[in-house]
């Protein structure tokens, strides 16, 4: 395996622009996270044409819970249970020789829970600054895959040049939280429509994003799967993109690896998650279209389902103004490092 140079520059969207500080009036008390209910299904298999499967994936629930046992204070003094809850969800399509890339994308995401296990704030109530924090400590989470990665891959020349993509969505209540390096995608269903949320880190996007090709022709360039970010052999120096939004009620939630957007076009994508069928069988479908399309690539697929209660609107005195602010908008700190391509 060998990467090369690639001599054109893409667009990095190391920005954040808070959905707390977008309106003049006052932000609408949330619901308890604990309220919003997570339909998830999640499926990965190897396709009809590689041997082995190189993508992991993991879902989770984080939760905090606080259950008063005993006291004496008057009756409805104290809540007998606090509670708050987070979803989180990850895709890695490994690459590399042998067995470089099972190991690769194996080791991203336990690496990023033990990381996170170490962690004294999981971010369960979010404001600006907690938002701040926790984006920063994900990136920070990158950065030591990405050197944990090159140093293993130094040290056994059997995962020599080992890499993986690595998209992560953690939800917290209404918000919801992105990081992504490579061509693993995310993917926002609303209202009948849907948005990908991530940016393809390939060459053949930095073309389209140079207008040196349509956008239409990314799927079927030569070069979509060279990567020009990813984890591993860049010595803790990656660069992540990040994304901080809202999600509503009745939102759904697709990661996937590049084994179904290659194979099935968001158009296609978009038909079966507007048939809102339950998360499981919407998997299902997904990965069935692909497998028909030729399945050249591993597949994994990864959805959730948002239910989130109603807001409630605070109140709004008479003869009080409130002044707007700007949106809020944040730089990541990050070192450069030469680009390089790799096919997977």
């Amino acid at each position: 395996m060998t990467a090369t140079p690639v001599k054109i520059e893409t667009s990095q969207f190391e920005f954040l622009v808070s959905p707390l500080s977008s309106s003049a009036r006052p932000a609408p008390k949330e619901p308890p996270s604990s309220s919003v209910v997570v339909d998830l299904a999640s499926v990965s298999d190897p396709g009809k044409v590689r041997s082995r499967n190189e993508d992991h994936y993991m879902v989770s629930k984080v939760s905090r819970r606080m259950e008063v046992i005993a006291d004496n204070l008057p009756a409805g003094e104290l809540p007998h249970e606090l509670a708050e809850d987070g979803y989180c969800m990850v895709v890695a399509d490994g690459m590399g020789g042998m067995n470089a890339g099972d190991v690769a994308s194996m080791m991203a995401i336990s690496t990023g829970v033990r990381l996170a296990d170490k962690s004294v704030k999981w971010g369960f109530k979010i404001n600006e600054r907690e938002a701040r924090e926790l984006l920063n400590r994900m990136s920070m989470y990158f950065q030591e895959i990405d050197r944990r990665l090159t140093e293993r891959s130094d040290r056994d020349r059997r995962l020599f040049g080992m890499g993986t993509t690595l998209t992560l969505a953690y939800s917290i209540g209404s918000h919801l939280f992105l990081i992504h390096v490579g061509d693993s995608r995310a993917y926002l269903f609303r209202g009948g429509e849907m948005t990908q949320l991530t940016r393809d880190h390939t060459v053949a996007q930095a073309l389209a994003d140079a207008g040196q090709i349509r956008p239409e022709d990314i799927r079927t360039h030569a070069r979509r799967n060279t990567l020009t970010n990813y984890l591993g052999g860049h010595r803790g120096k990656i660069q992540a993109d990040v994304r901080w939004t809202r999600l509503e009620d009745g939102d759904r939630l697709l990661l996937c690896s590049d084994g179904l957007s290659d194979m099935v076009d968001d158009a296609k994508i978009l038909e079966v998650l507007s048939r809102r069928k339950g998360a499981q069988v919407a998997t299902e479908t997904l990965l069935q279209k692909a497998l028909d399309a030729g399945g050249k690539d591993n597949v994994t697929i990864v959805l959730a389902d948002y239910t989130i209660p109603p807001f409630v609107a605070p109140p709004v005195f008479e003869g009080r103004s409130s002044s707007s602010r700007p949106r809020d908008v944040m730089a990541l700190d990050t070192e450069e490092f030469p680009m390089q391509g790799e096919e997977k």
